[in-house]
């Protein structure tokens, strides 16, 4: 039963038990009953006005509590004149404006947290108690290479590729690093945020794979430069020494000479394999930046296959063709591109014993690529996270030239790429453009 009623009830009984009582005096004391009469109707009016006085706070406090309910912290009370209420007035309009105030803040908190969460370049993926993914941002969809819709309601565990089976492994809040497919590598954090008394768990998402390059080139191309200046200096004196000493072979002893010559022969060309073996490193600090045409790229694949399929001499190659319906035109520079293709199909072919396949796709959807796979060595997880290392080579004399190569014209063009073996066995090389 409400306040208002019971007061009502109460006052509606004390005047009705005053009036039957005044009623016994109507007969015999007139002047009694009339008095009685008057004070009840005083005691009516006084009732009237102190249930006014009364239940009009009540009034007031229903009022601002569903206000409070509905989140409008706009309405405000005006003073009334009395003592009690105008002071439950302003403590309620103190208590509205504080609500305001702390909920503009909260609100503009919360708006600039997702805006900085939407816009960061690290990848932020919040989960659920069961390890289960709530929310993820552009930047861990990118990394994951896998859409929002599409990873809300999974674990780690559950989503295909190595950086979410790696990231489902870490189990504590220490940076890890994860190096991916021997080209990217990322720095992954488990952390906790506190909602509503309980703690979230979510994970940061950091790319380094750039300015691990710029530190690496910027170290490499300062030892090729210093290398290649003293050994070509030195080189072109020695060569030069050598020469100028095959001019006097004639006054050496003929029994001798004949030795003399050949072994000042076999010197300088030593020299000169020095120098093209120092000019070969030199190259990879001097590729120029691409100059970008529109390029058909099932053209430039047709030329590139023809050029290597016309050296193949012992081994039988089964070239298989899975092209897009749709000519891809990608801005590119062709030469560069050339030779990337060339260096990929290579190493393609050399993975190959005596028979394979080496398979040639391009997709249009979701994005632009280039797949190119054989059948023939398959690389292991460890050579996979060294591959794309300046001069790491699994051949017996390699240099590391073609990767490197192929990295660095890739990377200035702004081509997303990698190398791996796949589930079935075949190596796949991948350009997206």
């Amino acid at each position: 039963m409400r306040l208002r009623t019971k007061y009502i009830l109460f006052v509606s009984l004390i005047h009705i038990a005053l009036i039957i009582l005044s009623l016994n005096l109507i007969n015999d004391k007139i002047y009694l009953f009339l008095v009685a009469e008057v004070v009840i109707i005083i005691t009516i009016i006084i009732s009237i006005i102190l249930y006014r006085q009364l239940i009009q706070p009540v009034n007031t406090i229903t009022s601002g509590i569903e206000s409070i309910e509905e989140k409008d912290f706009s309405m405000k009370f005006v003073k009334v004149g009395h003592y009690e209420m105008d002071k439950l007035i302003d403590v309620y309009n103190t208590m509205i404006d504080q609500l305001r105030v702390e909920r503009v803040k909260q609100q503009e908190q919360h708006f600039f947290l997702e805006n900085l969460i939407e816009s960061t370049p690290s990848g932020i993926v919040i989960l659920d108690f069961d390890e289960r993914i709530i929310s993820v941002n552009p930047a861990a969809e990118i990394f994951m290479d896998n859409k929002e819709e599409e990873l809300i309601g999974k674990t780690f565990a559950e989503i295909p590729g190595k950086l979410s089976a790696e990231i489902s492994k870490i189990e504590t809040d220490e940076p890890v690093v994860i190096p991916i497919s021997g080209m990217k590598t990322f720095r992954c954090q488990r952390a906790s945020f506190v909602d509503r008394g309980f703690n979230n768990r979510f994970i940061i998402i950091e790319e380094l794979t750039e300015e691990l390059l710029k530190t690496e080139r910027a170290a490499y191309e300062k030892v090729i430069r210093m290398m290649s200046h003293e050994i070509n200096n030195s080189i072109g004196a020695v060569n030069s020494i050598l020469n100028s000493s095959l001019n006097y072979s004639n006054q050496i002893h003929e029994k001798d000479r004949t030795y003399f010559v050949d072994a000042m022969n076999v010197a300088i060309r030593r020299n000169e394999h020095l120098n093209k073996f120092m000019s070969n490193f030199a190259d990879i600090v001097r590729i120029p930046q691409p100059k970008k045409t529109s390029s058909d790229l099932h053209e430039l694949l047709e030329t590139v296959q023809l050029l290597i399929s016309s050296q193949i001499r012992d081994k039988e190659i089964n070239w298989k063709w899975e092209l897009s319906n749709n000519e891809i035109i990608v801005e590119l520079d062709i030469h560069q591109i050339e030779q990337v293709l060339v260096n990929i199909l290579k190493n393609a072919v050399e993975a190959i014993a005596d028979t394979g396949e080496i398979i040639i796709q391009t997709r249009h959807h979701p994005k632009r690529r280039l797949l190119i796979l054989n059948n023939g060595e398959k690389i292991s997880e460890e050579i996979q996270q060294k591959l794309f290392t300046p001069f790491f080579s699994t051949k017996a004399g390699g240099q590391g030239l073609g990767l490197t190569l192929i990295r660095e014209i890739l990377l200035n063009h702004g081509f997303n790429f990698s190398l791996h073996t796949r589930d079935d066995g075949y190596t796949v090389f991948v350009i997206e453009f």
